[in-house]
Parts: C-alpha cells; structure tokens; sequence
C-alpha cells in the first residue's frame, strides 16, 4: 500500500485523538468549577455527566469537581415532588417552574428514577413533557442517571443538586416515578416534600401509603378545574382532617393541604407560599439546619456501606464462591445465615 494512501488514515486518527484531548481538557474540574460559577447550563450538564461515569479516572475527577462546588452549594431550597402517575406532576413542575421563574428563581428539575435494565428510560425522558419549562433560559431540567440500583441512582442525583447550586439555581426540584422506595430516598435530601393527589380516587386506589402521607409537608389536590373543583375542595377538607390524627411533626410545621389546577394555573402561587412560610418557620428555629446536617450524615453512612460493598465484591473468586453457596442452601444443606457467614468467613480469609 502506497504512503498517500496511508496518510488519510493516519489523520482520521490524529483527529480523533485530538478530539478526545480537547474533551479531556474540557472536563477538568478546575474548569467545570468556573463554568459552573458562570451559570453555564452546558457545563452543568457537562459536571453531572463526569459524576455519572462509573471510570475509575471520572470518578475521581467528579470527586475533586464535588470539593470545588461545595462552597457555593447550600443556597437554594430542595423540594422533593411525588404522587402516582396520572396525578399530573410533570404538569404541575412546568406551571410551578414557570411561575417560579416569573418571580425571579432559577430553577433545576432533577429525578430519582432507578430505571430497569430492560427499559432503561428516566422519568423526565426527553424532557417532551414539559416543553415550556425546558426552553426557558432560568430552567435546567435533567433525566434521571441510566439504569441502576436506587442507592446508586440516588446518591447521583444528590450530588446533582450540589452542582445545580453552584450553578446559581436557588429552587431545586427532584421529582420521583411513582409510591415507593424511591420516596423515602427523595425525603432525605430534600427540606420540603410535596405530595400531588387526584380527587376521588381512595387512599388505596392511588396506592399512597400512611408513610408517604407522613412525609408530606403539604398536599396538593391536582386537577381542580371543570367537573373536578367540587371533589377536589371536599378531598382537600378530607385530607386535613387526616393529617390531623398523625404525629406531630418535631419541626412543629403542620403539613397544609390545598388544591390546584395545573392547566388553568390556579394555585400555584399558594404551593409557593406554603414552602416560603415553612422556610420562615423552620429556618430562624434552626430546624432546617439541623435536618441537612442529620442528611450529610446518612448519605456519608450509605456511601461507606456502598464502598464496602464494592470492595467486597471485587474479591477474587467471591462471586463463583457465593454461586456454590447459594446452591448449598437452595438444596437445604445450610440454612441463610450459614450461607451468609461462609461468604463473609471466605472474603475475610482472601484480603487478610
């Protein structure tokens, strides 16, 4: 083969490594800091990318981006939003970010949505569902991390709203997929929980859990508009009346209960009032701190216990192992705890 004819070759590739170069020097934390510190929604996406990677090079680089951020991180309010699918929450997130907007807020959407290796589609998918919202400059609106375990998933999306804050976005909203686990990890990196409900459906036929109700600081009667507005003000009389034979709350907030309309924008102003009245409340009383401090502590507790697990299963043959042992005990030979210690007896004698 003829050297001219080798030579395209060889730039294809000289391009390509340089591609890859400039893209490296891009996502140096020492610059993804200053973009972030600009505003700049590119680098923001660009940030929470480098800390979704699973390379061990990423990793580390997200690490040092997460030390950087974390001194303009803290200055927003984190507001959790769930409800079953059908009660309108992407709906309600574009009129409430809009009107958000319109009051001065930069707002960040966020998601916990451990999706399922089969799917592997987010919540938020191509943000089609709230196409308003996602065109506005003051919006930044971010699928959940790809398919994964719900700790996993979540503790991304923590890190998530960190780098939103240094961003400047000072309303951070995290939306889940539906009633389940993924509330209770939303409850514990949120300061406010927003629960959305339907008039006339029961408790049970929306699945919702005493829990999640539990939860709540306020309710939201969705869907308040036509035929609706009768059931939805005689389900939000209900409502209040529940939420008055559950425990009282430490913070002494008492969850409010309301109704809206989405599509008519009605009552969005009355959600925001409720969670600028819970900041007056909860803030000088050093409630709200000390909650952020007790949340700081469980996802350092749920990051050691992810670490171990990561160092444990790297052990050399602990998984062939753990295939026999499971074998033992399926065919009743050992029971689970015996099973369990095995395993345990055998990663202790293999990193000693």
């Amino acid at each position: 083969m003829s050297d001219s004819k080798k030579k395209p070759k060889k730039e294809v590739i000289a391009k390509i490594l340089a591609s890859k170069k400039a893209h490296a020097n891009r996502i140096q934390p020492a610059l993804l800091i200053e973009k972030l510190k600009d505003g700049s929604k590119s680098g923001l996406s660009e940030a929470i990318t480098l800390i979704e990677s699973t390379k061990a090079e990423d990793i580390q680089k997200g690490q040092e981006l997460l030390k950087l951020a974390l001194p303009y991180s803290g200055k927003s309010i984190r507001i959790g939003i769930t409800g079953v699918p059908g009660v309108g929450k992407s709906t309600f997130i574009e009129s409430f970010g809009s009107y958000l907007i319109q009051q001065g807020k930069k707002v960040a959407v966020l998601a916990i949505d451990p999706t399922s290796e089969k799917s592997g589609g987010s919540i938020l998918g191509d943000k089609t569902r709230m196409v308003e919202l996602s065109a506005n400059e003051k919006a930044f609106i971010r699928p959940s991390a790809t398919a994964g375990s719900l700790g996993g998933v979540a503790r991304k999306t923590r890190e998530s709203v960190l780098l939103c804050e240094a961003a400047g976005f000072d309303v951070i909203l995290i939306e889940t997929v539906g009633v389940g686990q993924s509330e209770i990890a939303v409850h514990s990196m949120t300061d406010f929980f927003l629960l959305l409900m339907l008039a006339g459906a029961g408790d049970e036929l929306q699945g919702i859990k005493r829990g999640i109700m539990e939860m709540a600081d306020a309710i939201l009667i969705t869907k308040t508009d036509g035929k609706n507005v009768k059931m939805a003000n005689l389900a939000r009389a209900e409502y209040k009346n529940a939420l008055h034979l559950f425990p009282a709350n430490s913070n002494n907030w008492i969850p409010k209960v309301e109704t809206i309309s989405s599509i008519e924008k009605k009552g969005i102003e009355k959600a925001w009032s409720i969670i600028e009245d819970f900041e007056t409340q909860t803030i000088p009383s050093g409630w709200f701190k000390k909650k952020r401090d007790e949340q700081q502590q469980f996802w350092m507790d749920e990051t050691v216990k992810d670490l171990l697990l990561n160092d444990f299963y790297k052990t050399t043959g602990l998984k062939e192992f753990k295939e026999k042992t499971i074998k033992q005990m399926m065919s009743g030979e050992i029971t689970s705890f015996q099973a369990s210690e095995l395993i345990i007896n055998y990663y202790h004698k293999n990193n000693d």
